[in-house]
């Protein structure tokens, strides 16, 4: 199991840009799968990304899949998300989350999780 640290959030006015960082510790980071997720108020869990363990292949919810980019650097232990054309819809606290192996975008798949970073998105 790795740890898992996310940093980079904040506020910004709608239309604007922001990128999470996720910093793990941990020997077995390059055999995860890394992914972000975000929860907003009264609202469940709702996945955001992922990016495979091997290859590094991505996967998007639909909503975010033009704006959004995943990416990752074994050699630094750490995974990234850049948001680009933000919307208020976007406002959540961004969880960094990994799991062995399998890509999948089920929250319970995953067992490692960092503590979340706000992002607010100002219309």
């Amino acid at each position: 199991q790795v740890q898992l640290v996310e940093s980079g959030g904040g506020l910004v006015q709608a239309g604007g840009s922001l990128r999470l960082s996720c910093a793990a510790s941990g020997r077995t980071f390059s055999s995860y799968t890394m992914a972000w997720f975000r929860q907003a108020p009264g609202k469940v869990r709702e996945f955001v990304a992922a990016i495979g363990w091997r290859e590094g292949r991505t996967y998007y919810q639909d909503s975010v899949k033009a704006r959004f980019t995943i990416s990752r650097d074994n050699a630094k232990n750490m995974v990234y998300l850049q948001m680009n054309s933000l919307t208020p819809e976007d406002t959540a606290v961004y969880y960094c989350a990994g799991k062995y192996y399998a890509l999948e975008s089920v929250p319970l798949s995953y067992n490692s999780w960092g503590q979340g970073t706000q992002v607010t998105v100002s219309s």
